[in-house]
């Protein structure tokens, strides 16, 4: 895809109800510019798959759209070898809609474990811990190294991008002198979206959680993608007034990546893992 196609894929998500991040498109393409698969009928885009390398060991599939009217005539099933074809050989991860996920399976994908999406309102500005600081003032090495633990392969192409994104706010919880958690809040197509979200541990989460949702305005809808495995995640998100509003599989084929869940308070996004 050209960029002004990864516009396009990301419109696509938005019409399927995924409610992507408005500045996604450049964020996504950073991570791996070649990985982004168009399939077109007569010069018109029928279909989108995104294949994205990540280091030497891991890849993640998504924005596997077919657009509505094409469905049903083997489009869709083109794009998806070709997005496997390109990751062949390494670990491949994606969130299965409940709709493909027997499909998946027949892919070679077995269940991990379910993210469930979490959506409600910001109470608005409040008050921030004071352990708390901007990500931006802690060094990107540091950053990234700690983000490295939390995923499955280095990312750090993505991530530069991802901090870096307009009207986005990144924050960092300190302690010990070292980087204990971090997360993210960027617009999106509608309201607002936390992702990732992590920590070493659930009241370190509780404070990230607070410090990016007082961020937003009050009343603003937020949305935050909890491993269902995290207990205390969920715990999180319901304490704070947010309800299930969409379910996805973590599917893996090549094995699941040994992550520590319990640090995985929030997903960075569906489509990019």
């Amino acid at each position: 895809m050209t960029r002004v196609d990864v516009d396009l894929a990301i419109d696509w998500a938005a019409a399927e109800g995924w409610n992507p991040g408005l500045n996604d498109a450049a964020c996504f393409r950073a991570a791996d510019p070649e990985g982004f698969l168009l399939g077109s009928v007569d010069g018109e885009p029928v279909a989108t798959i995104s294949a994205v390398r990540y280091g030497a060991t891991f890849g993640f599939i998504g924005l596997y759209i077919v657009k509505p009217g094409w469905r049903g005539r083997g489009y869709g099933m083109q794009v998806w070898k070709a997005g496997l074809a390109r990751l062949a050989g390494r670990t491949i991860g994606l969130e299965g809609v409940v709709a493909q996920q027997s499909n998946y399976r027949k892919s070679g994908f077995a269940l991990a474990y379910r993210n469930l999406r979490y959506a409600g309102t910001s109470p608005g500005p409040g008050r921030v811990d004071a352990c708390i600081v901007p990500l931006s003032s802690r060094p990107f090495a540091e950053v990234a190294a700690y983000d490295r633990a939390l995923f499955p392969d280095d990312r750090a192409p993505f991530l530069r991008a991802w901090l870096a994104q307009p009207q986005s706010k990144a924050y960092a919880v300190v302690r010990g002198g070292a980087i204990a958690g971090y997360g993210v809040i960027r617009p999106a197509h509608a309201g607002y979206k936390i992702g990732p979200l992590f920590a070493d541990d659930a009241e370190l989460a509780e404070g990230l959680f607070g410090a990016l949702q007082a961020h937003v305005p009050a009343g603003a809808a937020v949305c935050l993608d909890v491993p269902e495995g995290n207990v205390a995640a969920v715990a999180l998100a319901e304490r704070h007034g947010l309800a299930v509003s969409f379910e996805t599989a973590r599917m893996y084929a090549g094995g699941a990546p040994a992550l520590p869940l319990r640090r995985l308070f929030g997903v960075t996004t569906f489509e990019l893992g």
